[in-house]
C-alpha cells in the first residue's frame, strides 16, 4: 500500500480488518516499524477523533507525530494553477506538499468540500494535489467526499458485533441544522459494499447520494420500513448531491428514537460523531445498550493503526 485514500487502495478488506483487530488487542506489536520516523497530520478543518486516534495510533507504531492546523497556524494555500496569487492565500501547494514532504516519512490529511461546486469537490483535489506534490505515502483523514479511516473503522465494530455472517445493514439519513458533506455516507456506503454486505439505504426523496458510491445498494423511503429486521443502524446527516450542498428539509420525524428501533432486529446504533442529541439522535437511544458509538470511536485508532502499519511495511 502506497497511498490510502479510498477503499480502491486495499487489496483485502478482510485482511486489513484483522490486522487491525490484532493491533487493538496488542497495540505496541509493531513499535519498531515507525521508529525513527516522522509522520505529518495535517488539518484544514477540524477535528477531534481523526486528530486523537492518528496521533495514538502513530504512537503506537513508534512515530513521532507531527500536528499542523492550516486554519490557524498555516498560510492560506492555493490549489488552481495557473492563478495569479494576488488575493488572501499565501503559498501554493505545490510547494507547501514538496516542503512537507521533505520533512515528514508519512502524511495524512483531513479536507472539507465547500458544497458551492460538485464538480469542484468530486474531483477531490486538495488530497489529489498533496500526493501529486508531497513525493511520500499519504492517508485521507476525510475529504471532499470520502472518509476511509472512519469506514473501516466501522467495519472493524460491525465484525466485532455482528451475530450473524451477513447483518442487515441500514444507513439511514437524519435531520440537521446544517448542510454537512455526503464524505461519511459515500464511504460507508462504498466500504460496505465492497465489504460483500447487504446495505439498505433510507432517506427522504432529494438526498440521493451519488451512483458513483451507491450502486448496488437498496434505496428505501419509507424509513420505518427500511428499520425492519436491521442488525446495524448506521446514522449520519448529508445534504442534497443533485441540489449540491442544500438542505432540502429538516424534517424532524426522520429522528432516530426508541419507537424506531424497535422495529429492527435488536439493532446496534451507530454514528461516526459529533452527533447532535435530540436532532439526529433521541437521548434514549444514543445512552442505551444498543448504541456502540464509543466502542466505534475508538477503533478510529486501530484502523489508523492497521493503515499505517502496511504503508510502513510496504514503504521503508
Amino acid at each position: 500500500m502506497r497511498h490510502f485514500t479510498s477503499v480502491e487502495d486495499v487489496n483485502d478488506i478482510e485482511k486489513l480488518i484483522e490486522i487491525a483487530l490484532n493491533l487493538k488487542a496488542v497495540p505496541k506489536a509493531s513499535e519498531h516499524l515507525g521508529k525513527g520516523k516522522t509522520m505529518g497530520i495535517i488539518f484544514l478543518n477540524p477535528s477531534l477523533r481523526t486528530r486523537l486516534s492518528t496521533q495514538v495510533a502513530a504512537q503506537n507504531l513508534g512515530m513521532s507525530p507531527i500536528v499542523m492546523n492550516f486554519s490557524s497556524d498555516g498560510w492560506q494555500l492555493e490549489f488552481a494553477d495557473g492563478v495569479v496569487m494576488d488575493g488572501n492565500k499565501a503559498e501554493h501547494v505545490k510547494e507547501a506538499a514538496a516542503v512537507m514532504g521533505t520533512y515528514f516519512d508519512v502524511m495524512g490529511i483531513r479536507s472539507f468540500p465547500g458544497l458551492k461546486d460538485k464538480d469542484e469537490d468530486y474531483q477531490d483535489n486538495v488530497i489529489n494535489q498533496i500526493k501529486k506534490y508531497a513525493g511520500i505515502p499519504v492517508i485521507s483523514l476525510e475529504s471532499a467526499i470520502r472518509h476511509p479511516l472512519q469506514s473501516l473503522a466501522d467495519l472493524i465494530t460491525i465484525t466485532e458485533h455482528k451475530k450473524v455472517a451477513k447483518p442487515k445493514i441500514v444507513l439511514s439519513w437524519a435531520p440537521h441544522p446544517r448542510a454537512l458533506p455526503q464524505a461519511v455516507s459515500n464511504s460507508f456506503a462504498e466500504w460496505v459494499l465492497a465489504a460483500g454486505y447487504d446495505l439498505t439505504i433510507t432517506h427522504p426523496e432529494g438526498y440521493e447520494l451519488s451512483e458513483q458510491f451507491t450502486k448496488g445498494a437498496t434505496i428505501e423511503y419509507d424509513q420505518k420500513k427500511a428499520f425492519e429486521g436491521a442488525d446495524f443502524i448506521y446514522t449520519k446527516n448529508w445534504s442534497s448531491f443533485k441540489d449540491y450542498g442544500q438542505v432540502l428539509n429538516s424534517d424532524p420525524s426522520w429522528q432516530i428514537d426508541a419507537a424506531k428501533m424497535k422495529l429492527t432486529n435488536d439493532a446496534k446504533f451507530m454514528h461516526c460523531l459529533p452527533v447532535r442529541r435530540n436532532v439526529i439522535v433521541s437521548d434514549d437511544v444514543l445512552d442505551s445498550e444498543s448504541s456502540i458509538v464509543i466502542k466505534q470511536a475508538e477503533n478510529r485508532i486501530y484502523s489508523a493503526q492497521a493503515v499505517i502499519e502496511q504503508i510502513l511495511k510496504a514503504n521503508f
